[in-house]
């Protein structure tokens, strides 16, 4: 081999590296948005308690305040920085059992006295906190300034309602003007808009500066209203995706706490909603491109030859004397489907997703139904998982028009939304025995056909659309991998 070919070779390769780590972090950037809990969503439990109901939740990030009771066996311990070393050790042991990384503690004080602060520092230490969130007197930056760089902490500065000092992302860029880079914002979503501040604004100025470092984040349903409480996200006046999004511009990379304050006794469904729509809405941020499912000749499908094909419209629909159904070649786990689809009256079909082994798809394949009906049929309406999981709602379009889904896989989770509607949570986990569904509140109790429970089925897999007999077309056919 000459040296002109060995260089030629060594560019390529190390082009051909340079893309595919960039794929690898395109792909995986979503995955930097950390979501945790706020312990103080949970201030009528103890903590032992809010780290299950975190984990119950599927997070593994908890931030920790100040004065809550440790566990029902220690009524006396209060969680903060005073505690003795045994209870320090509970307090470890209960995180490390499950699974869920004490990540941030506050809104605790951090005044201008060495001794006083040190020993937030020395819990934090100890702990494995990488965020101090404090409302400091300004007085005293300069000591916080120091100790964040000895003992490699940050300090985030929260936002309490007007008439706090910080109330104004202005005054929490005064004080970190010239500060260390471990000095920034707790950016507190719902008390800004409490306080009048549009908190997109807010988390474009504070982003401009890079003085962004953790966040509580909130949905209200009213805006400067001091007494607005917090709703699932993505229904209130808070403008939550358009925050993702520009988080997501600024590569933010960090802790966003769930602090929800309503609903005390059972919010725990409420904040479901919220950790579903954070999940898609981080999912569909990634940088990783839409790409067709099936090139336009086909050939990348697998199906009876001749038995689908694309019209000179774009539009994939079985032939005339075609029969059977088709299936990528390719294998997928994580990832967002995207199509339009339409079906006549008494239409069937349905998408085929992760299927295991096209040999034996009835069980190792979860149908989303297609249906020209909704009349009922025990999991069979269109939006449904088939035979196991209704849609909550009706979001269908009338026979003969078109309807857009997206569906989202990541992990045990699969999320259905059905011409702008969110028709489908449904946690695969929960699906625990063979040819059973789960009793409510999750689903009916009903018996189903599958020979292996769901909690069991492939994590990646094929996809396919059926044909069932009936005319069925498909358009718009896009995916984005998130694996």
């Amino acid at each position: 081999m000459n040296r002109k070919m060995k260089v030629t070779l060594g560019v390529l390769a190390f082009v051909l590296c340079v893309c595919c780590l960039s794929n690898v972090t395109m792909a995986d950037r979503w995955k930097d948005f950390k979501l945790g809990m706020q312990a103080y969503s949970f201030n009528r439990f103890t903590f032992f308690e809010a780290v299950d109901k975190t984990k119950a939740l599927e997070m593994e990030y908890i931030e920790a305040y100040p004065g809550q009771t440790l566990s029902k066996e220690n009524p006396d311990v209060k969680t903060d920085h005073n505690m003795s070393a045994a209870d320090r050790k509970l307090m470890l042991q209960k995180l490390r059992d499950t699974g869920v990384e004490l990540t941030n503690y506050g809104v605790v004080g951090l005044p201008n006295n060495e001794a006083e602060c040190r020993k937030v520092f020395d819990f934090a230490k100890e702990m494995g906190i990488q965020t101090i969130v404090s409302e400091p007197p300004e007085d005293a930056f300069d000591l916080i300034d120091r100790l964040c760089e000895e003992y490699k902490i940050n300090v985030a500065i929260h936002n309490h309602p007007k008439p706090s000092h910080y109330w104004n992302p202005d005054t929490v860029l005064k004080v970190c003007k010239g500060r260390s880079e471990r000095i920034g914002a707790c950016a507190d979503t719902g008390h800004w808009a409490r306080s009048g501040v549009d908190p997109l604004e807010a988390i474009k100025r504070l982003g401009a500066e890079k003085r962004i470092i953790s966040l509580h984040f909130k949905d209200l349903n009213e805006f400067g209203n001091r007494n607005a409480h917090d709703v699932p996200w993505g229904t209130g006046i808070c403008k939550v995706k358009d925050i993702l999004t520009e988080l997501d511009r600024q590569k933010f990379k960090g802790v966003f706490s769930i602090e929800y304050e309503h609903n005390w006794l059972n919010s725990m469904p409420e904040i479901s909603k919220c950790v579903a729509f954070f999940r898609k809405t981080a999912a569909g941020l990634s940088d990783v491109k839409f790409q067709d499912v099936f090139k336009k000749n086909l050939s990348n499908a697998a199906m009876e030859s001749g038995s689908w094909a694309f019209g000179a419209d774009g539009v994939l629909a079985p032939t005339p004397s075609g029969h059977g159904d088709i299936w990528t070649k390719e294998r997928y786990g994580n990832f967002i489907l995207d199509l339009d689809f339409r079906i006549p009256e008494g239409g069937n079909s349905g998408v085929f997703i992760r299927c295991g082994n096209l040999k034996d798809w009835i069980n190792t394949t979860i149908e989303i139904q297609i249906h020209a009906t909704t009349d009922g049929t025990k999991h069979g309406q269109c939006g449904a998982v088939y035979d196991c999981l209704s849609p909550s709602k009706d979001a269908t379009r009338k026979p003969g028009e078109w309807n857009h889904y997206v569906i989202t896989c990541l992990d045990n989770k699969i999320y259905v939304n059905l011409n702008g509607e969110d028709i489908i949570d449904m946690d695969l986990n929960q699906w625990t025995e063979a040819r059973k569904n789960p009793g409510p509140p999750i689903a009916a109790g009903t018996e189903n056909k599958f020979r292996y429970a769901y909690k069991d089925m492939p994590r990646e897999g094929f996809i396919g659309f059926q044909y069932h007999g009936n005319p069925v077309w498909f358009r718009n056919l896009k995916i984005k991998s998130l694996d």
